[in-house]
């Protein structure tokens, strides 16, 4: 313990002292500290960091904080707070557990003046702060992994398109937990095709540059929340935002942007709803078939305000219920919604 010689002497009689355990984020650049962690590193008696090499040791010397590198045992910082003595122990990893653990065990003995433990978060995450984790992984992932660093764009567009469809399935289910898991997975697929993106030859881009176009889009398609417009209802939000799309894309016509690989069902309504919303009154071709059929019957469901895709599947889940009632086998509990 010679970090104790550099520790102001006090009398016995000052108490048992306190141990601050002080956590940061690594999350957060280093030096980056809160007001009440500094001033608790100036007042301490003693600051102690069991890893060397801890990001913030050099900016803490650099402010004049002597740190001394050591790695007590819970006994050994019990003695070193008596006295009324206050050590600050900069945590590593997970906060320290195994101190924690072993000062909850020498409380639990009830033969140890045990000095008071204050946890004080120096650095906190930011909301979002974990992308970053997500994105260092993956950066790991694309280097070392076989299959990850041998994977295109065209490779994993099938698994986007999965990983859309049971994200639709889990909303429509109600099921919490599994929405987040696919909104993970969904989230995933970003983040490897931006990363795949980077080592693009010509016309690199990074999820950096994904997360400000789209940013910047937002702030653009939203001037009633970041400019000076005014809109009190959903219907004049909607007319900002087509507006300012139209003025962005500059389209020619109102089915551009309409991806014809989508759902049958799905691409029906969305065209009929662009018709509907540029005012253009285009009578449904006519003709004989399931096609024209299911065509016009998308389009009744888009102007009533029904997504067709949404209903038929909530049909088709009943349907399937229906069906293995009658193999004499239980339903799915998740039932669906009536589609009507």
């Amino acid at each position: 313990m010679g970090y104790v010689r550099s520790v102001n002497a006090s009398s016995p009689a000052a108490g048992p002292g306190r141990i601050v355990l002080l956590t940061t984020s690594h999350r957060v650049a280093p030096g980056l500290l809160s007001w009440p962690a500094w001033q608790a590193l100036r007042a301490a008696d003693a600051v102690l960091c069991a890893d060397g090499a801890h990001p913030q040791l050099p900016y803490l010397r650099e402010a004049g904080i002597a740190v001394a590198e050591a790695a007590p045992t819970a006994q050994e910082l019990v003695d070193a707070c008596a006295g009324g003595r206050t050590v600050v122990v900069v945590a590593t990893g997970e906060g320290e557990p195994a101190l924690t653990d072993g000062l909850a065990r020498l409380a639990g003995t009830g033969r140890v003046s045990m000095p008071e433990l204050e946890l004080l978060p120096a650095s906190y995450d930011l909301p979002g702060a974990r992308l970053l984790d997500l994105v260092q992984v993956m950066d790991r992932i694309r280097a070392e992994c076989p299959w990850s660093s041998r994977q295109t764009h065209e490779g994993l567009a099938k698994y986007g398109i999965e990983e859309a469809y049971e994200l639709v399935e889990a909303i429509e289910a109600g099921d919490r937990e599994e929405l987040r898991e696919e909104l993970g997975d969904v989230l995933l697929q970003v983040v490897f095709h931006s990363r795949i993106a980077e080592e693009h030859p010509e016309a690199p881009f990074s999820i950096d540059d994904v997360a400000g176009g789209i940013v910047a889009k937002l702030i653009h398609r939203h001037p009633h929340v970041f400019g000076e417009e005014k809109a009190e209802t959903p219907e004049e939000v909607k007319a900002h935002w087509l507006r300012t799309k139209a003025e962005e894309k500059r389209r020619t016509s109102v089915t551009e942007g309409v991806p014809l690989g989508q759902p049958g069902l799905a691409l029906a309504a969305k065209l009929a709803s662009r018709a509907r919303t540029a005012g253009l009154d285009v009578p449904l071709p006519e003709g004989e078939g399931i096609g024209y059929e299911l065509l016009a019957l998308a389009a009744r469901a888009e102007s009533a305000g029904t997504d067709p895709e949404t209903a038929l599947r909530a049909a088709a889940r009943i349907y399937r219920d229906a069906i293995r009632r009658a193999e004499g086998v239980d339903p799915d509990p998740a039932e669906g919604e009536d589609p009507s």
